[in-house]
């Protein structure tokens, strides 16, 4: 019988970087950095080496936090956030997405994959689940009892149902890998299995694993070990995925996508997905009550509700903060005196910031103004003048910004860093247009004259005492988003669900703006406008969280027109060539950049080398 060896490489962050080499070959992508040779059977039969081994089968938790740079200054990929840089959402000047969204990419050159480290941790995932054992107690010696063991392989099990999620999400229908492979016996070319028995498979693994995981983390330190709602959490957006049009028979190039035997691998059209993707958001929801709710904070006037401190504290505070369902506690906000995305959100005129993570102007005009309807609805907006006093009863503007930016909703102000807004500390007024501060003029710009502001900590400053750092989590899943897909899902199964109305009012009023029954009254029952009405509440509700770029696939809107959800085509911010300071100078809608969207990008394409040393993988529609 033929060795296997593990090899272990540097410590890296919280987790320690294992990874296993069967017969010293790279199977599905498996590191091939070397450090000392360790059997198997030495790996498990030492507890320490086993619980490194574990704790590194959590290093594929995707990092939100991570925008464009880190300290570490690699390039983005798919288990970072550069979603929004290549959606409608962020304009960045920095790293391998600076350019992505308007030069496109291709097979050979596609750098945000998931494919290798996926798969290199699902086998890792496999061999755990294999050939992990408890350890005896002998003498003073460390040792894993039975109950130990059985907890970090329902951990295991999890973790490899979520990484074939995680690349059915980018990739559609994927090889399943749900054991050891010996390549002394079994080829190493693997077809494709098809969306449904993906779908299958991932349903069926965190099934299995539910009843079993741990309710709350046992330990404080254990908040990333994931929880029962947390499997609940992605069983449910699994089912959302495989009921929407990308994965469910609206994507007609797919539906002809064969393995090389002819096996079909997308499904026709099946309506009663969604009332799956319906039933597993109950269960899910049913389970939260009592353990998960929105964010909200009372620090307004004689106690009142406080939109604006519970929507910045959200993304800030970790204590008594139930919304949140997972996150990752590695993160990449940085310092401000050093490199990370704290540093690049921060205006250059405020001590040494980058001002590189710039808005795009789509998505600033879809942000609701304080009535709560969209700014081509509501008689609040106005493009054609500067404001007074008086103008703003919220006091979240000050007399003179450009009437575009008054009376908007809460989520704007905390999204949205804008011309002659003050930064928190200094009370410095910013501005972006040429000859400032922040201009043009430096490749350090936001490109469309405003400044990504959500998530940014605003109690650090390099100056003085200040803290340079803030930490907070990176959130992987929060309440708000479930409750945007049920009410998702009911609208698919029946739009005259009152519930749909319930669940989308929740995120409205914590948004502090009127709810859509009150404003609407006739909405109920009409899907496609309750179908509008959603898309929209999550392009605001979850903006920049790296939603969008699957939100916009899934729903097979992508190569529709701007404005309609399509992500090719003129790209637009303010007039930051202009040094004039008046309507049509600086505040000027602007062409910033050609955005490219082909519908081969409904779908990521598979790494070029993985198809050209495969007899049966498939490449994806189009590529």
């Amino acid at each position: 019988m033929k060795k296997q060896y593990i090899y272990f490489p540097a410590l890296a962050f919280l987790f320690m970087v294992g990874t296993l080499v069967s017969c010293k070959k790279n199977f599905l992508g498996v590191s091939d950095q070397l450090a000392p040779e360790l059997t198997t059977e030495k790996v498990f039969s030492d507890p320490t080496l086993t619980r490194q081994f574990y704790a590194n089968i959590f290093s594929g938790i995707p990092n939100s936090s991570l925008l464009v740079l880190d300290d570490s200054y690699r390039s983005l990929n798919g288990l970072d956030n550069p979603w929004p840089a290549v959606s409608d959402e962020l304009k960045v000047a920095w790293n391998n997405v600076r350019s992505l969204a308007s030069n496109g990419y291709n097979p050979g050159d596609a750098t945000l994959g998931r494919w290798v480290t996926l798969y290199r941790l699902i086998r890792q995932t496999n061999v755990f689940i294999d050939k992990a054992h408890p350890i005896p107690h002998t003498g003073l010696s460390d040792f894993i009892n039975e109950e130990e063991m059985t907890r970090m392989k329902n951990v295991a099990r999890f973790f490899r149902a979520y990484y074939h999620y995680l690349l059915f999400e980018l990739y559609g229908p994927i090889p399943i890998m749900s054991k050891v492979i010996d390549p002394a016996e079994t080829s190493l070319d693997f077809p494709r299995n098809s969306v449904d028995e993906v779908v299958k498979f991932i349903n069926d693994e965190l099934t299995a694993v539910i009843p079993v995981l741990d309710e709350i983390p046992p330990r404080p330190e254990e908040r990333t070990v994931p929880t029962k709602g947390v499997a609940m959490a992605v069983k449910a957006k699994l089912l959302v995925y495989a009921a929407s049009p990308l994965f469910n028979g609206g994507f007609p190039e797919a539906l002809t996508l064969s393995n090389t035997d002819g096996k079909q691998l997308f499904p026709a059209k099946n309506t009663n997905k969604w009332k799956l993707a319906k039933t597993a958001l109950e269960e899910f929801l049913s389970f939260a009550n009592g353990k998960y709710e929105l964010f909200k904070l009372y620090t307004g006037p004689g106690g009142s509700y406080n939109p604006d401190e519970s929507l910045y504290r959200l993304f800030i505070d970790v204590e008594n903060n139930k919304e949140i369902i997972w996150a990752n506690p590695v993160t990449s906000w940085g310092a401000v005196n050093e490199e990370g995305t704290d540093r690049r959100a921060t205006p250059r005129s405020e001590r040494a910031g980058f001002a590189s993570i710039g808005v795009t102007q789509e998505l600033v005009d879809d942000f609701f103004m304080i009535d709560g309807l969209p700014i081509k609805e509501s008689p609040l907006y106005n493009e054609q003048s500067f404001s007074v006093a008086g103008d703003d009863p919220s006091g979240r503007t000050e007399p003179g910004t450009f009437k575009m930016w008054v009376n908007r909703e809460p989520r704007f102000y905390q999204t949205v860093f804008f011309q002659n807004r003050r930064w928190p500390i200094s009370n410095n007024i910013i501005q972006f247009q040429k000859g400032s501060g922040n201009d043009n003029s430096a490749g350090d710009n936001p490109y469309t004259g405003y400044l990504l502001y959500k998530r940014l900590a605003r109690n650090i400053r390099n100056e003085g005492t200040y803290p340079r750092s803030q930490f907070r989590p990176a959130i992987i899943f929060r309440l708000a988003e479930f409750y945007l897909l049920y009410a998702e899902a009911c609208n698919e199964v029946e739009p005259a669900d009152p519930k749909i109305l319930d669940y989308l009012d929740k995120v409205r009023e914590r948004a502090g703006i009127p709810k859509l029954a009150n404003i609407k009254p006739g909405l109920l029952g009409n899907q496609e406008q309750l179908r509008e009405a959603i898309r929209h509440e999550r392009r605001v509700e979850l903006a920049t969280e790296g939603q969008r770029y699957f939100d916009v696939r899934r729903w097979m809107i992508a190569d529709k027109p701007a404005g309609q959800g399509g992500q090719g085509g003129p790209s637009t911010g303010m007039n930051m060539n202009s040094s004039d300071l008046t309507i049509g100078g600086f505040y000027k809608r602007t062409f910033v950049e050609n955005r490219v969207f082909m519908k081969a990008m409904y779908l990521y394409p598979i790494p070029l080398d993985e198809i050209q040393k495969s007899r049966l993988l498939v490449q994806n529609p189009l590529w």
